[in-house]
């Protein structure tokens, strides 16, 4: 009998507590001891100033006003405590997180947090589970549950889909955060049933009311003065590249790093920020969007034929840790997409910049890239062969059925003569000038067909391909005057 009451006695214990992380239900609320305001004032202490400034409300919340500023749909159903399941999308320090937490506050829900980096279906159950036990309470105990998974980008599809039937039954809120372009990271099941917003770095105007927020909780906080001169305050701000958790970090490290002086205040200098924030670490990362946007800047200088710029992307691209020889590639696509048969002379200096980089290393190499960039920002522009080329493929694709004129085939031996392939080919080299005139290539469809099908490379009036249009335009000519066609 006592193992059955000790048992019955465990099934109730466990049923209060539905998490080994869970306190049981007569700890958790009941009034708290002495011991949990000690330690909770304890770890308050021990936050750092980004997360003491977490703003609890709507109303102090700085930035975004694209969305959430005036009369906003999402403003009005968060002040509402109406919520839905959506994603936030931007850069670090953009408030996301605190955007999260704040819905959740405002729609009385509890908030369960996930980090992609961390946690994997385990985490999502153990979550998903939890919910469900708060929709099924009763009461006060009955509440919903928002889900707020961070850097969702690096969970995989199976992990996303893990999420789709509890959004749509119900039973969490979803709301996702993600540096990385959602349209490729994330999967189209999961973004058809959560509203994506946008989220921008924040101003400068932003940073600036967020810098004196934190000022004024440090003074209060620690009761001493902050000084802090104009062009200090500038140089937290240009630092922080809208970043307002970059920015009260870099705030926090230069007050640990000060003495406090008599008259009970620290002083911010321009030079100890510049010690305190060490060199610039520059956005990039490869395969995401910073890597395509530095790389998209660098091709679209070149093709503006903007030599300085593409220098500028080049060295930007090379200062955040990126490989050269990615834009030695590039180079040898340029050269055949933008500049084409208008400088011929461009690919082959892009190919000589490979090899230098492999001959030398990187140190010479690097400066081999920069100059065939230059010669390649200069050169004349042509995307004759590149259109010529898709448009090709396009005929192609559309006419892949017709079968090779008889002319044109190779006659391999007496049975594929006898079927007439070669027949009646005229060999150029035993022609006027080296040129078949009136000859046609194209199967007889085509080539009776619109002209304009078949006439795909027109090439511009730009460096060499002056010259290869001339050529072109007496060929045709020679075409047109035959009394020998083809078809």
């Amino acid at each position: 009998m006592k193992t059955n009451d000790s048992s019955k006695q465990g099934v109730n214990q466990s049923a209060s507590q539905s998490s080994l992380f869970d306190l049981p239900a007569d700890e958790s609320l009941g009034a708290p001891n002495d011991n949990a305001v000690t330690n909770t004032a304890s770890a308050s202490s021990f936050m750092p100033l980004a997360a003491k400034m977490r703003p609890k409300t709507l109303a102090d919340y700085v930035g975004q006003q694209h969305i959430l500023g005036g009369d906003s749909p999402l403003a009005q159903s968060i002040e509402q405590g109406h919520c839905h399941s959506l994603i936030f999308w931007g850069p670090p320090g953009s408030g996301k997180t605190t955007l999260a937490e704040i819905i959740a506050q405002h729609a009385n829900a509890e908030i369960e947090r996930v980090s992609a980096v961390t946690s994997g279906i385990k985490e999502i159950r153990s979550a998903i589970e939890k919910a469900k036990l708060r929709a099924q309470g009763e009461g006060d105990n009955k509440r919903r549950t928002v889900l707020f998974v961070d850097e969702v980008h690096r969970f995989n599809k199976s992990q996303q889909d893990a999420f789709l039937p509890h959004i749509e039954d119900g039973t969490i809120i979803f709301i996702g955060a993600t540096t990385e372009n959602p349209a490729f990271e994330l999967n189209q099941a999961l973004l058809s049933r959560a509203r994506l917003y946008t989220l921008k770095k924040l101003t400068r105007d932003d940073l600036a009311q967020v810098l004196q927020r934190a000022i004024s909780l440090c003074e209060t906080d620690e009761q001493l003065t902050i000084n802090l001169t104009t062009d200090a305050k500038q140089s937290l701000l240009n630092r922080s590249d809208g970043d307002a958790r970059r920015l009260l970090n870099l705030l926090e490290n230069c007050l640990d790093s000060t003495v406090t002086a008599n008259d009970n205040s620290k002083t911010i200098t321009v030079e100890l920020i510049a010690q305190v924030a060490g060199s610039k670490i520059a956005l990039y990362d490869k395969g995401g969007d910073a890597f395509y946007d530095l790389i998209s800047a660098f091709h679209k200088s070149v093709r503006g034929s903007s030599p300085d710029a593409a220098l500028y992307w080049y060295a930007r691209i090379l200062t955040a840790g990126g490989d050269a020889l990615y834009v030695a590639r590039r180079l040898l696509a340029i050269a055949s997409e933008d500049i084409g048969n208008a400088d011929p002379r461009a690919m082959q200096l892009a190919l000589n910049a490979w090899d230098t980089f492999h001959r030398v290393g990187p140190g010479e190499g690097e400066r081999a890239i920069a100059q065939a960039t230059v010669y390649m920002a200069l050169a004349p522009k042509s995307n004759a062969v590149y259109q010529a080329f898709n448009k090709a493929k396009v005929l192609a694709q559309q006419t892949c059925d017709l079968d090779v004129p008889l002319h044109l085939k190779n006659a391999t031996s007496s049975i594929t003569q006898e079927l007439g392939h070669g027949s009646e080919y005229r060999y150029a080299h035993n022609e006027v000038n080296a040129f078949a005139a009136g000859e046609n290539y194209f199967p007889e469809a085509l080539a009776r067909g619109d002209s304009s099908h078949t006439s795909l490379y027109q090439p511009t009036e730009r460096g060499l391909e002056k010259k290869l249009k001339e050529k072109l335009d007496y060929l045709n000519q020679l075409n047109r005057n035959s009394h020998d066609q083809r078809y």
